[in-house]
């Protein structure tokens, strides 16, 4: 998506700093014609059988028409708007006109861009601008368009070019005063409602689009906020850019400003055309409303059925659909399909058009990696050093410490230290990782369909990234809890130990991270690792020394059984020796729990460790392939 180096050099130069966003890239055209989208839907009803109140239930799949022949067009310079109620298909229509609805076999009818249908390189030129606003809540407004502009201006630009291009945006849309403020969240103070949207759409605007997309841009916004944010959208479009957005309920003051209007209703069209004829148009088949009112809500009233004159009853709401629905066809459907069949498409393109198609991704895989990196890292440390995960690591390290406190003459007392050690350590790291991937799966489909990175790219930032985060409590946890309990005092023994449990650690977040990839659903994957886990300790070696043949399978493919085999070494060797009775000494290799793990195999434990680190991040890499789109 280059940017006239021209413009650009005046923007360096001190000159008019809106000027690099005042034409788009290549205008675009875009065309739509007899849209038809159905998704199937599944009814589980109860049946009864005679006089008793029990029955079977039966499952019914049908399908559900979203879309009945929508047809209509978006021309460079216009701002065009998509009206109606909750549920009469805007949003779908939306999704559909920039490419990110994957199930096109649902879908027939239409779709093309400058003559063209949806590429993956096409896609790098349009913005789509969600509803709810996706935005990291710890990163500032500067932080945010930054990275932004690193992961989706080309590679040709240098890393200062972008950030004045960031910095142009901020300007452009008014939130320099607000640059240093954090995005917030629901349960964190940020920035206001209007400023994150207002983020959001200079995310897009980065890349300089040829068309925007914009699902309900006012949502949850005040009148006054409502009105700059389509005003801003309003002079967007007249650079030769193509916007289209979807709106609930606008102002008067803010319809008024709208090109060309799509009016829907349970997803049949029933108005077409420019936004300062629609009252006449309604005027004409008979529908004026009786006192003045904003035009946005007659409309809407009419397409929820309600009549010019009041009338609501369900009945009635049911015939003025119909019938503005066969008016439609009757007076308008002729004249859309004839502007449509003589609508001029620019179909050529230049050399540098085509040799930017070839272009699969901005920025290099390495230039993806460490942008992806720094990013997380300046997100996600305030998830990881919690005061919440602070509090309960150390406080469990201190209880520890406390209930084991001097045990060093006890080694049956610090085997069951090491195996409580050796379960938290493998509960806590999976269950924390669980959330990783349900929780970022919006975030990740929105940027992956934008063509922000490579899968690749942002799994190994993830990996790298959560290192130092995920190792640091460990590391302190062992630090408090060793030497209170009396464990050896020797070097060699506490590194082994240490070690030992960061493997753990990593092998448990590793099997967190592929539980949450797979089932994508925090209450599901929950309850699957709660079992995984137990069955994994059951069978780790502590507390069951004479395992059911049928079963016992299970221990070799538990890492718990594998870390407490190590934990077991750091401490102990096989000839040593403990006072069992008052009178006799035992070796430690012929206690039950000690015999049940043994001391040998020991190469082979390290291994099947390394072993599931990698299996369950290739299973976790697979899971999120599903997520967005997949290149």
């Amino acid at each position: 998506m280059e940017i006239d180096r021209v413009q650009m050099s005046e923007e360096r130069d001190g000159g008019a700093r809106h000027s690099i966003f005042r034409k788009a890239q290549r205008p675009l055209f875009l065309k739509f014609e007899n849209v038809v989208y159905k998704v199937k839907t599944t009814t589980t009803t109860t049946t009864t059988t005679g006089h008793s109140s029990r029955g079977g239930k039966s499952v019914k799949q049908s399908e559900k028409v979203i879309l009945k022949g929508i047809s209509g067009s978006a021309l460079p310079g216009e701002m065009t708007v998509m009206l109606g109620p909750s549920g009469s298909g805007k949003t779908t229509l939306l999704t559909l006109l920039g490419g990110r609805v994957s199930t096109t076999h649902r879908l027939t009818g239409s779709i093309t861009y400058n003559g063209s249908p949806f590429s993956s390189s096409l896609k790098r030129g349009i913005g789509f601008v969600t509803q709810d606003d996706l935005l990291y809540p710890h990163l500032t407004v500067d932080e945010t368009l930054y990275y932004t502009a690193l992961l989706r201006l080309p590679k040709t630009h240098t890393r200062e070019e972008k950030a004045k291009l960031a910095e142009a945006v901020m300007e452009q849309l008014g939130l320099t005063a607000c640059r240093n403020g954090i995005i917030g969240g629901p349960l964190l103070r940020g920035i206001s409602g209007g400023e994150r949207k207002r983020v959001s759409i200079g995310q897009e605007m980065l890349i300089n689009p040829s068309l925007l997309l914009l699902d309900e841009p006012t949502s949850g916004l005040d009148s006054t906020t409502a009105g700059r944010i389509v005003s801003t959208l309003w002079e967007l479009s007249r650079g030769s850019r193509t916007v289209v957005m979807t709106i609930h309920q606008p102002s008067s003051r803010l319809f008024y400003m709208f090109d060309k209007i799509l009016l829907l209703s349970e997803g049949n069209p029933v108005y077409y055309g420019k936004g300062s004829e629609a009252m006449g148009y309604f005027a004409s088949i008979g529908h004026s409303p009786t006192v003045a009112m904003n035009p946005a809500d007659f409309l809407l009233d009419l397409a929820n059925g309600v009549s010019s004159d009041g009338v609501s009853a369900e009945e009635d709401r049911a015939s003025t659909k119909e019938a503005l629905v066969s008016a439609y066809k009757l007076h308008l459907e002729a004249p859309v399909a004839e502007e449509l069949s003589g609508l001029c498409i620019q179909c050529k393109q230049d050399e540098s058009e085509k040799a930017t198609k070839t272009k699969k991704w901005c920025t290099s895989w390495s230039q993806q990696f460490s942008v992806l990196l720094e990013r997380d890292l300046k997100e996600r440390k305030h998830e990881a050093f919690s005061s919440t995960s602070m509090l309960q690591v150390f406080a469990i390290a201190i209880l520890c410490g406390i209930l084991w406190f001097r045990s060093s003459r006890k080694p049956e007392d610090q085997l069951g230290l090491l195996f409580f050690v050796n379960g938290f350590w493998g509960f806590f790291p999976a269950f924390e990782a669980i959330y990783t991937f349900p929780q970022e799966r919006t975030m990740l489909s929105k940027e992956r369909s934008s063509g922000m990175y490579r899968l690749s790219s942002y799994f190994a930032a993830r990996m790298v990234g959560d290192l130092p985060m995920e190792l640091i409590l460990p590391v302190a946890f062992v630090s408090i809890m060793y030497w209170m309990t009396g464990l050896k005092r020797r070097a060699a023994n506490f590194f082994m130990t240490l070690a030992t449990i960061l493997l753990n650690v990593l092998v448990s977040q590793g099997l967190g991270l592929a539980i949450g990839a797979l089932v994508m659903d925090v209450k599901s994957a929950g309850m699957m690792a709660s079992v995984i886990m137990q069955a994994f300790m059951l069978t780790g070696g502590f507390y069951m020394q004479h395992l059911p043949a049928f079963i016992g399978w299970i221990k070799y493919v538990s890492f718990n059984y594998y870390s407490f085999k190590l934990q077991l070494v750091s401490q102990f060797s096989r000839d040593e020796t403990y006072q069992c009775t008052p009178t006799t000494r035992c070796r430690i290799a012929d206690m039950p729990t000690a015999k049940m793990v043994g001391f040998d195999h020991v190469p082979l434990a390290v291994v099947m460790l390394f072993i599931m680190l990698v299996f369950y991040r290739l299973v976790a890499y697979v899971g999120l392939m599903r997520v967005g789109a997949k290149n």
